[in-house]
């Protein structure tokens, strides 16, 4: 069954839009070398992921981010993590992503026992100082998992359509192709997600103060740390520092709640900016806020200063992981008093 998913995923490829990513059989360097774990610890090289491979280095940080908070083993079992990862994507309407991951929770055991996580997870981005319904110890994986999904939801909600099913997929087929293909995202035989084992793709770095709550789990708060720095690194190399100060600026102020449902918002926002700035701001601002706005037109404008693939997504990226940071920055700790976590 696993060569025919890939197979399969190597066509779904062909759904990511506005960019092209790099096939599998023609990736060197790094983009090889973080597709070869992804095939061999996920699975499969899925289109979330593939979508960053013409930026290596954000394609690097992405993976770190899925790696050591969804799929690495520890302390929370993989059911409790992809019902955060659910509940993370429901609340941000990513469908593509509920999809996915609801499909994934039918095949684990013991993934009833895990509604309260979905509940938090679908509010965490609106009420992000909720108490949380977990433990202490818990903690590291659990919010790097939302943080994790509240990022990767803004860029699928950008580069891939709303269901990893195309639409001329007959019906009735949707449901066996889907529980394929969740059956495939797993680690091939034999093989152990070791946490911290891929860190080494992108150079240590310190951890943000507003992700404190991740160093009791040294690799977890490793990708966050890791992630986080070389997304802002590279974007300090071409983003205007007007545009960065802007977002910046508009999250610090930012409730949780969507903006809209006009685009008034963005042009209250973007006002005191002007020529080739604007296009930059108007569509990091969107990918952070409010992605399900963008329209083809945002992208034109882009591409008319900046035609990379690669620039898109370094900027697309950077907006998405700001965004997400900032509601990481929020959780509150824990208040119950450790247990041990099931499994």
């Amino acid at each position: 069954m696993r060569p025919l998913v890939r197979l399969m995923l190597r066509g779904s490829l062909r759904q990511i839009r506005h960019v092209a990513a790099v096939p599998y059989a023609q990736a060197r360097g790094p983009v090889a070398e973080v597709y070869a774990q992804a095939r061999r610890e996920f699975g499969v090289v899925a289109p979330p992921l593939a979508l960053h491979s013409p930026a290596p280095e954000t394609l690097a940080a992405s993976w770190l981010l899925l790696r050591e908070t969804l799929l690495a083993d520890g302390l929370v079992s993989r059911a409790a993590k992809e019902a955060v990862a659910t509940g993370v994507s429901r609340a941000n309407d990513c469908s593509y992503c509920v999809e996915v991951h609801e499909a994934k929770i039918a095949t684990l055991t013991g993934a009833d026992a895990h509604g309260h996580l979905a509940d938090w997870a679908a509010g965490s981005g609106t009420d992000p100082g909720a108490e949380l319904p977990f433990d202490a110890d818990q903690a590291p994986e659990i919010l790097g998992t939302a943080v994790t999904f509240h990022y990767l939801n803004r860029m699928v909600r950008l580069f891939l359509p709303h269901s990893p099913v195309p639409d001329s997929a007959p019906a009735a087929g949707r449901g066996p192709v889907m529980r394929m293909v969740a059956r495939a995202m797993s680690p091939d035989a034999g093989t152990a997600v070791r946490p911290g084992a891929a860190l080494g793709l992108l150079p240590a770095a310190p951890l943000p103060d507003q992700l404190a709550w991740a160093k009791a789990a040294p690799a977890v708060a490793g990708a966050l740390a890791r992630a986080v720095a070389c997304v802002d690194t590279v974007a300090e190399r071409w983003i205007p520092e007007p545009v960065r100060d802007l977002v910046h600026a508009e999250l610090a102020v930012h409730d949780g709640t969507v903006p809209g449902p006009s685009r008034a918002w963005l042009s209250t926002a973007t006002a005191g900016l002007g020529g080739e700035h604007l296009p930059l701001a108007r569509l990091a601002l969107l990918v952070a806020l409010n992605p399900h706005q963008i329209t083809d037109a945002d992208i034109e404008e882009f591409r008319a200063l900046q035609p990379g693939d690669r620039q898109l997504v370094e900027l697309a990226s950077w907006a998405a992981l700001t965004a997400a940071v900032r509601i990481g920055a929020r959780f509150t700790r824990p208040a119950r008093p450790t247990a041990p976590a099931p499994h």
